[in-house]
């Protein structure tokens, strides 16, 4: 089934000049970059975003963090998108994450942990509307 999944490189990534290589990851396994940007994401829409972590202890330091620099955001569509990333991506906590991951091979922390992918379909649905304007999409293949 196709999909579509949206992807988040974060702060971290940024400042170390990994875009091309975590974006280079993703397609090399098949998938299509449908829509790109970079953009300053605010702490308004770092607490929309990582909303279902607000009672978490973490979500402070998550929200204070991904809004503290420039991100880029990007959908990328194909066969099983969601899950197919989040195995690219590897574990949250680059510690546990597999080497050859981008996480495993490109993480700092658990926090600094270099990427953010959709967690599910409709979850994935939700994050690309927060981000992206219908005109911003791309319907390559």
């Amino acid at each position: 089934m196709i999909e579509r999944s949206l992807v988040l490189i974060k702060p971290d990534a940024m400042e170390r000049g990994l875009t091309g290589e975590i974006i280079n990851r993703i397609e090399e396994e098949g998938l299509t970059l449908v829509a790109i940007k970079m953009l300053h994401m605010d702490l308004a829409l770092a607490e929309r975003h990582y909303a279902p972590h607000k009672d978490k202890p973490f979500f402070k330091s998550l929200t204070s963090y991904i809004s503290s620099t420039p991100i880029l955001a990007a959908i990328f569509e194909g066969e099983g998108a969601v899950n197919l990333i989040r195995k690219i991506m590897g574990a949250t906590d680059p510690a546990k994450a597999a080497k050859g991951t981008i996480r495993g091979d490109l993480g700092i922390d658990i926090e600094h942990n270099s990427v953010h992918g959709s967690d599910s379909v409709e979850t994935a649905k939700q994050e690309i509307n927060l981000f992206f304007k219908k005109e911003e999409v791309f319907n390559l293949q």
